[in-house]
């Protein structure tokens, strides 16, 4: 559906018709004026109806209503379109979810295709309106505040997950606290991977088509704007080096972690193997005594059994000595 469709005219909002083809053709005939439509979710029939009137190139088309696209950069004969994908953060159940942006730009106008809830668009508008200075750059201002406004959230939500794995070392290097502790303590690191591959292929991808803007000769980009969005580019590479580096010390936790698991296994077979030798010298003498032979020494002697008996105490007494003094029990 159609959420918003403005003219602008000299960056400030003018009453235009309603009927957008109208509209178009009214900025068209300004050099200063154009027209800006958002669209949310559109459906086929109704985007038929803009990419009509438009001209919009048919693969763009189908990018924009199927959605499920790598961020990119693309040029045709009549417009400009570029595909961002927009993160939010849930602290409730610390999740990264991405949505889709399209923005299709060209002869005095922006047309907007939003998929999700996380796209910043009607903060974006209103504050390039707040701002008619910027606004009169036309619709090259319009996809560079986006794509500002995108990359920026990028750094915010590349900060909260930089406190959730804070969280996460802190977890993984205190004590076990119960039998579950280990399993839960890597279902959660593979969780947070799950969360880091997520953020990563949305702004990874981005890094091309900002680059590409920060150059000269993009259609459609006027080449005053290459400083901003060289700005833009700049952020993005600060943020898609943090997400390596989140991945990396994941790896390092990972790692470290399952080193942990086996320092602990190296224990408690130590621990059980301890208590295996000490059970060992009693059960011995004991199956040797327990055999039913007439001809043993020391059956029919008096002092026979308690001799036993302190035998196999002193055994076991300076064998849990040994193993004490040895680090295993």
């Amino acid at each position: 559906m159609i959420v918003d469709c403005a003219i602008y005219q000299d960056g400030r909002r003018t009453a235009g018709p309603d009927d957008f083809s109208q509209a178009l053709e009214k900025a068209r005939r300004s050099d200063d004026a154009f027209l800006w439509i958002g669209l949310h979710e559109p459906t086929e029939r109704e985007f038929d109806l803009v990419s009509q009137e438009f001209g919009l190139h048919p693969l763009a088309v189908e990018d924009a209503l199927r959605a499920h696209q790598r961020p990119k950069l693309e040029v045709y004969d009549d417009s400009l379109f570029a595909v961002l994908k927009p993160v939010v953060y849930e602290p409730e159940n610390d999740a990264v979810s991405a949505d889709e942006l399209m923005i299709f730009i060209g002869d005095s106008f922006v047309v907007t295709v939003r998929h999700g809830e996380s796209a910043p668009l009607s903060d974006v508008r209103s504050r390039l309106e707040a701002e008619p200075e910027i606004l009169a750059h036309g619709p090259t201002a319009v996809l560079y505040a986006i794509s500002d406004a995108v990359v920026d959230h990028y750094i915010d939500v590349a900060g909260e997950l930089q406190v959730d794995l804070e969280e996460l070392e802190t977890e993984v290097f205190a004590p076990t606290s119960g039998p579950g502790g280990s399993s839960n303590t890597a279902a959660s690191i593979y969780t947070f991977k799950r969360q880091v591959l997520e953020f990563r292929r949305a702004t990874g991808p981005l890094t091309a088509p900002m680059t590409r803007l920060a150059g000269a000769g993009v259609p459609f980009v006027h080449t005053e704007a290459q400083p901003f969005f060289r700005d833009v580019a700049d952020h993005l590479t600060r943020v898609n080096e943090q997400v390596e580096g989140l991945d990396r010390l994941l790896s390092d936790i990972l790692s470290a972690h399952l080193a942990q698991m086996g320092v602990r296994q190296n224990d408690d077979m130590r621990k059980i193997s301890a208590w295996a030798a000490m059970a060992a010298v009693p059960t011995m003498v004991a199956g040797i005594y327990g055999m039913n032979f007439d001809h043993m020494p020391e059956l029919h002697w008096a002092w026979t059994y308690p001799a036993v008996i302190l035998f196999m105490t002193l055994a076991v007494v300076g064998l849990h000595r040994q193993f004490k003094r040895r680090g295993w029990l």
